[in-house]
């Protein structure tokens, strides 16, 4: 077979010159590259005011530094929602109400208790139950004992009595109402509730 497409051209820098990482860099580009501004600032420019800054751009600290915002908003929103008590559960009502009356009555108790064993050690009872006994005294009789009328387990008894009392009535009293209110909202609607949540 012939060669038919004639002399081609040498390049002898192809051939002869050294290769893309053994040449050595050119006598500009020893320091780092910076890229040329797209608007260069003119020679008199200022920059807020004062005098420029010298550099390879012409570029200062001014424009290097950015400033932090002082005026952001700090102070928390507040999210509101209105919300209304259309109906209430006359069972879920009676079994809040019992147990809060059950809890108020225990208390009741306790604190009987409390007040009578302060009222006996502060001589309270002595004294008042000795002035009713000379004046309700006679001579068949030495009058009306308040002490041994207000004994301790009398006044725990009585105490007991008007706290199941209370259980009842509250408990009673809490579910009628709940109907009541649910008759009344059916009318005007129920109560309006305005809820509010901080961020």
């Amino acid at each position: 077979m012939t060669d038919t497409r004639g002399p081609q051209p040498q390049y002898e820098g192809y051939a002869t010159g050294p290769l893309p990482g053994e040449r050595e860099p050119a006598p500009g580009q020893a320091g780092p590259y910076h890229p040329p501004q797209a608007y260069p600032a003119p020679a008199g420019a200022t920059h807020g005011g004062g005098p420029s800054y010298g550099g390879p751009q012409g570029v200062g600290p001014a424009q290097t530094a950015r400033k932090p915002r002082t005026g952001a908003r700090t102070t928390p929103r507040t999210r509101k929602a209105r919300l209304r008590v259309a109906k209430a559960d006359p069972w879920s009502v009676m079994k809040v109400s019992f147990l809060l009356s059950i809890a108020l009555g225990i208390c009741t108790v306790v604190a009987s208790a409390v007040l009578w064993m302060v009222m006996d050690a502060m001589g309270v009872f002595s004294t008042v139950g000795g002035t009713i006994s000379e004046a309700t005294g006679s001579n068949e009789g030495n009058g009306f004992d308040l002490q041994a009328f207000l004994s301790l387990p009398r006044v725990l008894i009585f105490t007991s009595v008007i706290a199941v009392i209370d259980v009842v009535l509250a408990t009673a009293l809490a579910t009628l109402g709940a109907f009541i209110y649910n008759l009344s909202a059916g009318f005007v609607g129920g109560v309006e509730l305005t809820l509010a949540e901080d961020e």
